[in-house]
């Protein structure tokens, strides 16, 4: 299984924005029934993907990542391309949706 990053204030910019290529980020919580659904199909994307980069960030100990990136409702998902945000996605997406979106970077 590929990794799933756990990111947070200090390591944000070095993981996602100096990173070349695709970086999936999730925004979650510990308490967010959703966010424990996203789980397992971000390990699917991850393996199924490998050139995507998949990061995970706590907003409940992440707070100015989750202001800063105006996270009012998780999960949240963000794409950065080359160190540039082109996507976001609000919600529990499933992994059709998911490998779509990110095939089509």
């Amino acid at each position: 299984m590929a990794d799933i990053i756990k990111v947070d204030i200090s390591s944000f910019e070095n993981e996602v924005l100096n990173h070349l290529g695709i970086v999936l980020v999730d925004f979650w919580a510990e308490w967010c029934g959703p966010c424990k659904m996203q789980l397992p199909i971000l390990e699917k994307i991850s393996d199924e993907i490998p050139s995507v980069k998949i990061c995970k960030i706590n907003v409940d100990e992440n707070t100015d990542l989750a202001v800063k990136f105006g996270i009012r409702s998780i999960p949240t998902m963000m794409v950065f391309k080359n160190g540039e945000k082109v996507e976001q996605l609000i919600g529990l997406k499933n992994k059709k949706e998911l490998s779509e979106k990110l095939k089509a970077l």
